[in-house]
């Protein structure tokens, strides 16, 4: 590992870190974009999702003075033959620690590789374009540019908290949170929906555990079944304004039916109602189904892109 500056070390992380964390990601966040694009939720998620140990598979960089600076972990929640990393560090006074995380966190993804059983591996992380030297870290460390995300919003400013009609023969309902097997099958459609995207899988009980902002979820009925489902995301950090749209799915065979922009507009009638000034989502841009048509459909404008490089190992 390239060594840290005099006095800087790097240690395992715990959930007593999260607020510092976060604060640290939200310092990047405003380098990068402008504005914190990350929430509490996230921080405990990241460091808590199946297949991530914070014991063995993440690290905190910490300067002279023992202020975090740096965060690294992977994601790969079902042990498939993928790792989503991220290098988190503090803009300036944290760039001495990037490369050091970056060389900590590749040792143990091939090490990941190896316990999950994989031949090849494949690594993957995102940069924003103005994030000029991650990008060359990246690049310098054998990956290539492979796609983009966007992050996209929209204004509900003038919008009903009454929804419009949906298509007929469609019904848009709130997902009855009790109900294990109706709750079975909003995980399985998302599941089924994402098989051909960039979808992150998580078995059903670990994505059970994070859900939150239940009465934020929305059902598509369509022929006596659950064909579309909207999971809202909570965002705990206090005066927070935007609701955000965490997974739309809709079955293939109810796709072009109205179905997804149905449960958008329930979605955003229901932050409205709540006093909501936004609504945001993220939409891989290579995504077969092109969801960004949709989105942009509705009025969603993207703010930012990222880009997603990639290496095998």
């Amino acid at each position: 590992m390239t060594e840290l500056p005099d006095g800087w070390s790097v240690r395992r992380p715990t959930l007593d870190d999260a607020p510092a964390i976060l604060q640290l990601v939200h310092a990047s966040d405003i380098a990068a974009v402008g504005y914190p694009d990350y929430s509490p939720e996230e921080v405990r998620e990241a460091l808590t999702e199946p297949n991530t140990d914070m014991a063995r598979d993440c690290w905190v960089a910490l300067d002279a003075g023992g202020r975090i600076v740096g965060w690294t972990y992977p994601g790969n929640a079902t042990g498939a033959s993928r790792d989503f990393i991220e290098v988190y560090v503090w803009p300036t006074d944290g760039l001495p620690a990037m490369r050091p995380l970056l060389e900590l966190m590749l040792a143990r993804v091939a090490e990941r590789k190896a316990e999950f059983g994989h031949e090849t591996y494949e690594v993957r992380a995102g940069a924003v374009p103005t994030e000029t030297a991650w990008i060359d870290l990246l690049t310098e460390h054998g990956f290539g540019f492979l796609k983009q995300n966007a992050r996209m919003q929209i204004s509900l400013d003038g919008v009903s908290a009454t929804p419009p009609e949906p298509p007929a023969g469609v019904l848009i309902r709130n997902v009855r949170p009790d109900d294990e097997a109706e709750m079975r099958a909003f995980h399985s459609v998302i599941e089924q929906a994402f098989l051909d995207s960039d979808h992150r899988a998580l078995p059903y009980d670990a994505w059970r555990k994070q859900a939150s902002a239940l009465d934020e979820w929305f059902v598509a009925e369509a022929d006596g079944e659950v064909a579309g489902v909207l999971e809202s995301s909570f965002d705990s950090d206090q005066g927070n304004d935007e609701g955000w749209v965490k997974r739309l799915a809709v079955l293939g065979a109810y796709r072009k039916r109205g179905l997804g922009e149905a449960l958008l507009r329930r979605a955003f009638a229901t932050y409205a109602g709540k006093g909501r000034a936004k609504a945001g989502l993220g939409v891989d841009m290579a995504n077969p189904t092109r969801a960004a048509r949709l989105y942009l459909a509705v009025g969603m404008k993207p703010l930012y892109e990222a880009n997603i490089y990639q290496k095998i190992i």
